[in-house]
């Protein structure tokens, strides 16, 4: 496709102005400021562009195929993260599944801030993470279902944060669709009122906000003031019967002429104070970016679910985490605690499963502290916690209570402000094999095979006398106690080492203990015995290593291979294991460059013992160069890696960092009336021309946009630096501006914002 304006756009009374040179960029944008701060009728430069970011939310329709006709089964909102036209929403709304069974995902686009999303292209699913409900999407076809040829689309698109560096009290504007498409995009705005901890990812699982976000607006974006993306705005709607609870007819499913509650629900819930990090998005982008999928071959079929009810059991708190397990156990805490967990038991849990925490202080519902419903981001069953730290838990009565697909499964109180006194403690489990010196040794949760497994914890304000109890367990069944209540004699302080014995041995599968002081739970922890015994440490994964092969089949048998050409079309990875029993939860990591791309933790579904387990990396256009390296893990620890290079060992550019190079936006302005001018072509030219080579040729464009309404303009392709480009500004009825060799260097404001006047033809 060519682009073209008439030739007579071109010839202004005073022609071009050639030869601009970063110097006279930074002068006219200063000069454009100077003039600003002297017109303080006329809008300056804001901080958040908001405008840039409607254009970049899209509103998502799940629908699924009935003959010719499309019935939409879930609906989300959106946002683009690429030019190109990768957007990042929930998985729950857009990946098929049994609460959203459709096959189409349609995707409509902001034109106007201030009217209903347009209907635009069809997309499909590129990269999603469903325990994490955090889906990818890619926009491959128009509307019509006709293919998009790749890299033609230039979208408006937003910069992901590191929401790592988000503190409490941040500001935060939320930004999504607030019903079924048919109003126009929305701002709530609020401020980061804490944060959520799980195992899923540690102390910032889930950002909490003070902002009341409407349900339709998940999947959506939430901003820092810098107008990145910080977090996803989560919350999966239990569907229910139309006219229950949040849901929703909006189609006539069933063909009766009518929209009542005989047709499809569409599933909206409540409001959300909880958002997804954006840096759980980050391996998702970089594999969608990079066109890389990996595929476990050898992975069993793993069966969700035992079709018994889903539960919560043994719920118990804790004020600190070590290696997801409570560091020790109690039922009040002092006043000033800054760091609060609830832990507890779970089972025939699935990734469809909605759980949610409900907390009161002293009876009074408090959002702080709360999760509202999300998908189940955990296994089948194991040991989960929630909680935070880094904020001040308020004096009170806490009840924490569970639900599990909108039904209570559980509740405990603790309270906090209480006078606790001094308490007798056990604290700080970790297991590992005792050394002849009596020391443990070994990687603290994860043994070896054998018939003993010993454990060590620390004890304070103990006194001589005191009746304790250890209890430990295998897959949940108790295996052995001391047949007479132990008394303690090991005095006041210190750290004490028991270990269980079997002569039989120890079979592989997860193992408990529990210590009691005085029938009182004092603390608890989970281990995993698995794999051979080599000195201390398990060999639960062995002889892992890289080959390429025309096939599966083939790739069993060719060589190891560490080094690949850069035209390898896939990469097979292989591994042997030992003694890891059905159930365990394990976990591989795939990273390029040290970075992850990929990781999935899963329930071990194949034989205990076997060889040649054998995964699969593709890409699109083959693998990129890079260094690739597959990880094993059990739990936290990791077990083996296997890494190996592709072409020159290193991807040659940042091509997962949207905001590479600097970022370029502004206003352009009449240079008489002041106002901002519409539909002001703005067009940076490849370097490979010049303004006298241009002939409005696309291939020619390195990266073009349009003002608003109110002359604002955002180049979504970044500026790479030491690069020279042209620049070509055109309007209807004003002169032209043009230059060469514009080159921009490190000391470049990034972004960097200008301001434009234009003279009237």
């Amino acid at each position: 496709m060519n682009l073209y304006w008439p030739p007579e756009a071109f010839n202004g009374r005073n022609g071009f102005m050639r030869g601009w040179s970063f110097i006279t960029l930074v002068a006219l944008l200063l000069v454009g400021l100077a003039y600003q701060r002297y017109s303080s009728g006329q809008a300056v430069a804001q901080e958040l562009d908001i405008e840039r970011i409607q254009s970049a939310t899209v509103f998502i329709m799940q629908a699924r195929t009935t003959g010719e006709e499309l019935f939409v089964t879930c609906i989300s909102s959106g946002t683009i993260v690429s030019r190109s036209g990768l957007v990042l929403t929930n998985a729950h709304s857009t990946v098929p599944s049994e609460s959203c069974p459709g096959d189409v995902l349609i995707v409509a686009l902001t034109i106007r801030p201030d009217e209903p999303p347009v209907l635009k292209y069809r997309a499909e699913v590129a990269q999603s993470n469903v325990g994490l409900d955090l889906a990818l999407l890619r926009i491959t076809r128009q509307l019509n279902g006709r293919l998009i040829e790749a890299g033609t689309l230039a979208l408006p698109f937003v910069e992901l944060a590191d929401s790592d560096t988000t503190l409490l009290d941040d500001t935060l504007v939320v930004v999504g669709y607030p019903d079924f498409g048919n109003a126009p995009v929305a701002v709530v705005r609020g401020t980061i009122s804490g944060f959520t901890a799980e195992p899923s990812g540690g102390d910032k699982s889930w950002i909490k906000t003070s902002a009341s976000i409407p349900g339709t607006m998940s999947g959506g974006g939430a901003y820092n003031r810098a107008g990145q993306l910080v977090g996803i705005p989560t919350m999966a709607p239990i569907r229910r019967q139309a006219g229950e609870g949040n849901c929703l007819p909006i189609q006539d499913t069933n063909a009766d002429g009518l929209v009542n509650n005989r047709d499809v629900c569409i599933p909206v819930g409540g409001f959300i104070n909880a958002l997804r990090p954006s840096n759980f998005a980050r391996p998702l982008f970089r594999a969608a970016s990079l066109g890389l999928t990996v595929e476990k071959l050898s992975q069993a079929r793993v069966v969700s679910g035992s079709g018994a009810d889903a539960a919560f059991s043994r719920l118990l708190f804790s004020p600190s985490v070590t290696s997801g397990m409570p560091t020790t156990v109690v039922g009040s805490m002092p006043t000033g605690s800054t760091s609060l967990y609830l832990f507890f038991d779970y089972v025939n849990m699935t990734s469809e499963t909605v759980y949610e925490v409900r907390v009161t202080i002293d009876g009074i519902p408090d959002p702080t502290f709360s999760l509202a419903p999300v998908r189940w981001s955990g296994g089948e069953r194991g040991l989960w916690y929630i909680g935070s730290s880094g904020q001040v838990w308020p004096n009170g009565t806490y009840e924490f209570t569970l639900f599990i697909d909108g039904v209570v499964a559980g509740s405990s109180q603790i309270t906090i402000g209480a006078n606790v006194g001094v308490v007798p403690t056990f604290s700080n489990l970790a297991f590992g094999l005792q050394s002849i010196d009596g020391q443990i040794i070994g990687n603290g949760f994860v043994l070896p095979t054998g018939n003993i497994a010993a454990a060590t914890f620390i004890y304070q304000n103990m006194s001589d006398g005191l009746a304790w109890t250890p209890i430990w367990y295998y897959q949940g069944v108790e295996v052995f106690r001391p047949p007479e209540t132990p008394v303690w004699t090991d005095g006041a302080s210190g750290a004490k080492t028991i270990s269980i014995e079997v002569p039989a041995g120890l079979q592989p599968g997860i193992y408990r203990l529990e210590l009691y002081i005085e029938q009182r739970l004092a603390t608890t922890a989970d281990f995993t015995i698995a794999g051979a015994q080599i000195g201390a440490q398990p060999q639960v994964f062995s002889n892992q290593h890289f080959t390429t092969a025309e096939s599966p089949q083939a790739a069993l048998t060719t060589p190891e291979i560490s080094s690949f050409a850069n035209s390898v079309e896939a990469l097979y990875t292989l591994f042997n294991w030992s003694q890891i029993t059905r159930g365990t939860l394990w976990t591989i990591r795939w990273r390029v460059d040290g970075s992850v791309f990929y990781e999935q933790t899963l329930p071990w579904a194949n034989a205990e013992s076997g060889s040649d387990f054998l995964t699969r990396l593709t890409g699109e256009n083959g693998i990129p160069d890079g260094t690739y390296r597959m990880e094993l893990l059990i739990g936290s620890v990791l077990l083996v890696s296997a890494e190996a290079q592709v072409g020159i060992g290193q991807l040659p550019i940042d091509r997962f960092a949207t905001a590479s190079g600097i970022q370029l936006r502004g206003q352009i302005i009449d240079a008489e009336t002041l106002r901002g001018v519409p539909g002001v072509s703005f067009i940076v030219i490849s370097e490979d021309f010049s303004i006298a080579d241009f002939t409005w040729d696309q291939s020619q464009i390195y990266a073009l946009t349009v003002t608003d309404r109110n002359g604002r303009f955002q180049i979504d392709r970044p500026l790479q630096l030491g690069v020279p480009y042209s620049v070509l500004v055109v309007a209807d009825g004003y002169l032209p501006i043009s230059a060469d060799g514009v080159e921009l260097d490190a000391e470049t404001p990034n972004p960097l914002e200008m301001t434009i006047y234009l003279t009237r033809d």
